[in-house]
């Protein structure tokens, strides 16, 4: 596999290619930006624009992408990212920090000692915590602050950093895959198809307790440790925790206190990437003063810790170019309003089960879940209603295809921001996932076959 930022690079050039064979057309869209149902229409696309030395941008009329937009595309759409890119360098800030107090290595020491270092009781209360936050929650980007942790842990459990990333992101995407109350999936989606928001918990619950003990049981069972501790460094991690002093501790609560704070304020107070980022740098003040660092050190540490996460920053901003390109390019409704035909006038069960692959599909090119809702949602409903799959199985097939495609699409920023703070390339976590991402696969579709006969 190439490095991540060519595998991204080539995305680019195939979405540029996509604008001149992809016919382009569009819906029209309420004041609210929602897609009115059987409003689509195809454009004509004037090539003309690409003897100009500047863009066109005529009303009513498509222009592909011209070949310099491989490269212009990419300052829009870090530009259009910039406030979740910041985000992303600020929580790389902060954990350098808390890095350099020391406080975050005493206290995994303290976790190992605590639970003797068993791998089979850290690993499934860090997940199933994790994956709580995101099914109940919503939390995903947020966990980007987790896995450098992760990774120091992992290290510590004599796992390499695939594991350690894994199991983050495992948590995550199975808890976004169920959302048993996902305020950002299930306040979009559920009214567009006429359900009350949160309805069908119960179902979804069901979800969440099957798929993630298959989830941590494949993480166990896929890594192996890379080395193992001798006795006697465990004995001085007993020793380091016993020293675990006011300082760490402190450290610490601060961190617990920024946890809560992150929850609190995207869940009641709508905080996004802005405040997020803000957050983060008062966080990383606070744990300096707490861990009594000098300010010469720690703006060191905060620096270093930025560092490490541009590589993340630049691909999530690479992602949003491919986004950029389509949407320019007009093409975004046609695909959508390709693969909706596709499953006119099947069996309820066979159109629930196309409508996932649908999304699957859809997720390419639209993997944010708040915006492929708005496109999808006011579609899937009616055809599915006319196929006799209810509102609730609609919006089920939109969390499966939703939730599966963002453990494997390369143009999913979040996705490539977890690799790259990991320093995972996007190769070696296919062929690690691929497996899991099968079986939730097929359990997805039976998991729809049932909601269906049921009559969820």
């Amino acid at each position: 596999m190439p490095h991540a930022v060519v595998m991204m690079l080539l995305i680019i050039v195939a979405a540029v290619a996509l604008t001149y064979i992809v016919p382009s057309g569009e819906y029209q869209r309420t004041s609210a930006g929602l897609v009115v149902p059987g409003s689509y229409h195809t454009i004509a696309k004037d090539y003309s624009g690409l003897l100009t030395v500047g863009a066109k941008h005529d009303k009513g009329v498509a222009y592909p992408a011209r070949p310099v937009a491989i490269v212009s595309s990419i300052p829009v759409g870090m530009t259009r990212s910039a406030a979740l890119i910041f985000m992303i360098l600020f929580i790389g800030g902060m954990f350098g920090v808390l890095q350099q107090t020391g406080a975050l290595e005493a206290g995994i020491e303290r976790l190992l000692v605590l639970t003797r270092g068993d791998v089979r009781i850290v690993v499934p209360v860090l997940m199933i915590l994790l994956a709580a936050g995101s099914t109940f929650l919503g939390l995903i980007s947020e966990y980007l602050v987790v896995i450098p942790m992760a990774l120091v842990l992992s290290e510590r459990l004599g796992y390499d950093a695939l594991f350690g990333t894994a199991l983050v992101t495992i948590a995550a995407k199975i808890g976004y895959l169920t959302s048993v109350t996902n305020p950002l999936a299930l306040a979009i989606a559920q009214p567009m198809v006429g359900v009350p928001v949160f309805s069908g918990a119960g179902f979804r619950a069901a979800t969440f307790v099957v798929f993630l003990p298959i989830g941590i049981w494949y993480l166990l069972r896929q890594c192996r440790p890379t080395h193992v501790a001798a006795p006697d460094d465990r004995q001085g991690a007993a020793a380091d925790a016993s020293r675990l002093s006011g300082r760490h501790r402190l450290v610490l609560m601060v961190l617990l206190a920024a946890i809560a704070t992150m929850i609190l304020g995207v869940q009641r107070l709508s905080w996004g990437s802005s405040e997020l980022a803000a957050m983060y740098i008062a966080v990383a003040i606070a744990m300096a003063v707490a861990g009594r660092t000098n300010s010469r050190d720690a703006s060191q540490a905060f620096v270093r810790g930025m560092q490490g996460m541009m590589l993340a920053g630049l691909l999530v901003g690479l992602a949003a170019a491919v986004e950029v390109i389509l949407r320019d390019g007009m093409i975004l409704d046609s695909i959508v309003a390709y693969l909706t035909r596709s499953i006119e006038g099947k069996p309820p069960v066979i159109v629930a089960n196309l409508m996932m692959l649908m999304q699957m599909a859809i997720d390419v090119f639209i993997p944010s879940t708040s915006g492929k809702a708005a496109v999808t949602m006011p579609i899937l409903g009616p055809i599915g209603q006319l196929a006799g799959v209810s509102g609730q199985v609609s919006v089920q097939a939109f969390l499966f295809g939703n939730g599966l495609m963002n453990t494997l699409t390369p143009t999913s920023g979040m996705l490539l921001a977890y690799l790259a703070t990991g320093k995972i390339s996007f190769g070696r976590w296919i062929r690690f996932i691929l497996p899991l991402a099968g079986g939730l696969f097929a359990l997805c579709i039976l998991s729809l076959t049932v909601a269906v006969l049921t009559g969820l």
